[in-house]
């Protein structure tokens, strides 16, 4: 039963790593879209250029601002499951 709950607890720290990690990215990628939105509906340029390469640049500027701390957040995640991984291994009793 307890392999259940930490299987369980795994899964909903998944989900926040998934979360804490995708944010950044998004909401830039968003802001960023809506500022240039508005820009596009006020002088009624509608150009696809103007929206993809503002957001890529401000996402690259994010990923190399935040990709470190990104990548420590998976690398602690991952240290954990293995790490949950090697306990239920060690809690099994192993059969011949």
């Amino acid at each position: 039963m307890e392999d259940i709950s930490a299987l369980l607890a795994l899964a909903d720290r998944m989900l926040w790593v998934t979360a804490l990690v995708a944010a950044p990215v998004l909401l830039a990628s968003l802001a960023v879209g809506l500022v240039i939105g508005i820009i596009q509906a006020a002088t009624s340029v509608n150009e696809q250029t103007l929206t993809f390469v503002p957001k890529l640049a401000v996402i690259a500027l994010v990923l190399v601002l935040l990709g470190g701390s990104m990548m420590t957040l998976i690398a602690d995640y991952t240290q954990e499951v293995f790490a949950q991984i090697a306990r239920t291994g060690d809690a099994q009793p192993v059969a011949q």
